[in-house]
Order: structure tokens, then sequence, then C-alpha cells
């Protein structure tokens, strides 16, 4: 079985609000005042982002964290559902 990896998820929903949005790497690098290479790094799932970092870009994104995390849990609930066998029980 695949381990599931947050940081794919998250880097994936950050690129998908960001292309969007319609902006740029390099936009919502300087607003969020994240490096060009570390934004790019979080986007495609190599780095992990801390709280205050994700905050930064999803403010830039014009997202509440709320909505990034809820977006990020909807697409691991997803995920975790296809890959676990549902087992019927008995009443």
């Amino acid at each position: 079985m695949k381990t599931i990896l947050i940081r794919k998820v998250m880097g994936e929903t950050l690129r998908e609000l960001r292309m969007g949005a319609g902006m740029t790497l390099r936009e919502v690098s300087m607003a969020s005042m994240v490096s060009l290479g570390y934004l790019s790094e979080i986007e495609r799932g190599h780095k992990e982002a801390s709280s205050e970092v994700l905050f930064a870009i999803a403010s830039a994104l014009d997202v509440s964290l709320s909505e990034l995390m809820i977006a990020i849990s909807g697409k691991l609930a997803a995920l975790e559902a296809a890959r676990v066998p549902r087992v019927a029980v008995a009443a």
C-alpha cells in the first residue's frame, strides 16, 4: 500500500488555488514573502511548510488558513477512502 504524503497533497492544493487565482509563483512569492524556490518546493511536495508559511501563502492567495486546511482534508479523506477496502458488518 502506498503511503499518502500530506506535503504532496498540500502542494497540489496550493498549486490548484494559485492557478485558480490566476497568479504566478513569483506573484505569490512576493505577496507572501516566501522565497520563490521554497514556494516551488512546497508546491511540488518536496518541502514541508510551517503553519506561519502556510498562513502567509493562504493570505497571498486570498483564502483563509481554515479554507486551505478543509480543502487539504477533503483530498486526504478521498485518498484514504480509495485505499482502504470497506468491510460490511452484519447487524
